[in-house]
Parts: structure tokens; sequence; C-alpha cells
């Protein structure tokens, strides 16, 4: 993508994909100021000018990023999406960001349409705003311009940096996994627990647990995955967790055992100095059942 010394707008009030659009556009070109008004013509000619979420004109090369003149069949898509894959991340993002598709689905069919589509009703997505959007949103939309070294500037330089940092390691972090981790099948009474193993010493990570959730995403392998072994960040064992709240495990039934330190009270997961794969093993059969026999 080219170089970009400024981003431009919509004035008025500004929108998540507006503001998350700008803030992968500024964590790339720092310097760049974001000026919130419409684009001038000559404007919409110059890549070295990005014209964001307004325009009329989705084209890359231009550095232009509005989706508002797409059919109305078209694909719920937003001004970061097109920001995303200028940047050749899009996919990435829908793998990796599970709140990615429910942007685009809120910016171009609005919050009905998109609470019928997550299947909640309408009052619930007005539920999941908090004071961080709000505050933002709305600092971000009170002022003509943002220029480097300005507070709100500053802050979406983080927030893009963050999500860029996080998109260009995900997918090699995921094909590590890969290569270390060990998918077990075990037999707890009724059905099988499709597990993800991943050894302490087979590949560092920050966020083990997390790590583990994009892969199994990312393998496309959700519908037979029901827990996940990692180690532990806090101790020399493991971290056991169901995935996506699989209803056959409750890791509570094994806080009385002679090696777990820790199992949450909802039953979610447990914390085990155990270290062998059959010890490990037995803990998932356990909570899957009640008993180890």
């Amino acid at each position: 993508m080219t170089a970009i010394h400024t981003i431009v707008t919509h004035p008025g009030g500004a929108h998540k994909d507006d503001l998350l659009a700008c803030s992968v556009l500024v964590a790339e070109n720092p310097q760049a100021v974001i000026l919130r008004r419409e684009p001038a013509p000559e404007e919409l000619t110059d890549p070295a000018v990005a014209i964001v979420d307004v325009g009329g004109s989705h084209d890359p090369a231009r550095s232009n990023f509005d989706h508002h003149q797409f059919p109305r069949e078209h694909a719920p898509t937003c001004a970061l999406s097109l920001v995303l894959d200028g940047l050749g991340l899009y996919e990435d993002a829908l793998r990796f960001c599970d709140w990615l598709e429910t942007a685009e689905w809120f910016d171009s069919r609005g919050p009905k349409r998109t609470a019928e589509w997550l299947g909640a009703p309408r009052e619930a997505v007005a539920r999941l705003t908090s004071p961080v959007d709000v505050t933002l949103l709305r600092r971000f939309a009170d002022a003509p311009e943002h220029r480097p070294g300005e507070l709100v500037h500053g802050w979406m330089n983080a927030i893009g940096s963050d999500l860029l940092e996080y998109l260009r390691t995900a997918r090699a972090g995921v094909e590590r996994i890969d290569d270390a981790c060990q998918r077990w099948s075990v037999e707890a009474p009724g059905s099988a627990v499709g597990t993800i193993f991943l050894a302490r010493d087979a590949v560092p990570l920050d966020e083990p647990s997390a790590s583990l959730g994009r892969y199994v995403r990312w393998k496309g392998i959700a519908r037979e995955t029901g827990a996940l072994v990692y180690p532990d960040r806090r101790g020399e064992g493991y971290g056991i967790t169901r995935y996506e709240d699989d209803p056959r495990l409750d890791f509570s039934r094994v806080s009385d055992e002679h090696d777990v330190h820790f199992a949450h009270a909802s039953g979610f997961m447990c914390k085990t100095s155990a270290t062998s794969p059959d010890r490990l093993r037995a803990l998932i059969i356990l909570a899957a059942t009640g008993s180890t026999s």
C-alpha cells in the first residue's frame, strides 16, 4: 500500500468500522493526519490520501475504502474489511477475529438484522456496548481532525498496531501449533471427547489457551473438539479447559483430586500439576462422568 500522509473520513457520528479502519491506517502511517470531512475530488485520485467510509469508491490502488456504493445483495462488508483486504490480512482476520463478521453485519445491515443473524434479541446488541466504545467513538467524532501527538490519534495508533501485530503473528502461531500439538480422542463413557494437547516444551506461547482456540477454528475442527490441554503459565503442570463450553465436561468435578490445585466453580477449566498424558486424559474422563472407573 502507498505511503499515506492524510486520512479522510466522514464527518458527524463515528462508528466502530471507520474508527478501526482509520486506526489500522494510522498504525501503518503514524504521521498521517485524520480529517473528518467530505473528500475533495482530487483526493479520490491521490493514493497518498486514504478515503475511508466515504467517497463512493472502493479502489485500493488509490487508497479508497468505501462500501456504501455496493448493491443491497452484496455480502456484509465494512470499511475495516476493505482496509484489511488491501493489506492482505482480511482472510486471516475472518479466521482469527470472531468480532469482525459481526462488525460487518452491524455496519451494513443495522442492529435489528444483526441481532437476527446472531439469533439474539434486538436489545442484546445494545447490552454489549461499554464506556470504552462510547468514549472512543465520541472523542473521535467530536474533533474535525486528529494529528500525531494528540490523545485520540495516539490511542488509534495503539489499537491499530495491536490488531496488525495480532493478525501478522496469528497464522504463524497456529502453523507452529499444527506442527507441535497432538490430537487425542479421550474415550469417556457415552462419547469420545476430541482433545487438543500441547506439550510444555513444544511451542512457547504467551496465551496458550487462546492460541489453541484459534488453532481449532483455523483447522475447522470445532465440531469434533471438546477439550484443550495446554501448559499452565503459572505453574509446571497444565491447564485443561472445555472448548466452547462443551456441555459434557464439568471440571468442578475434579476439584478434590490430589493433583488439581484449582478448578473453576463454573466448571469450565482446571489447573493441575499432572504432566503425564495418561493422567491428563483421566482428568478429562472424570470431568465428563464424575468417575474415572
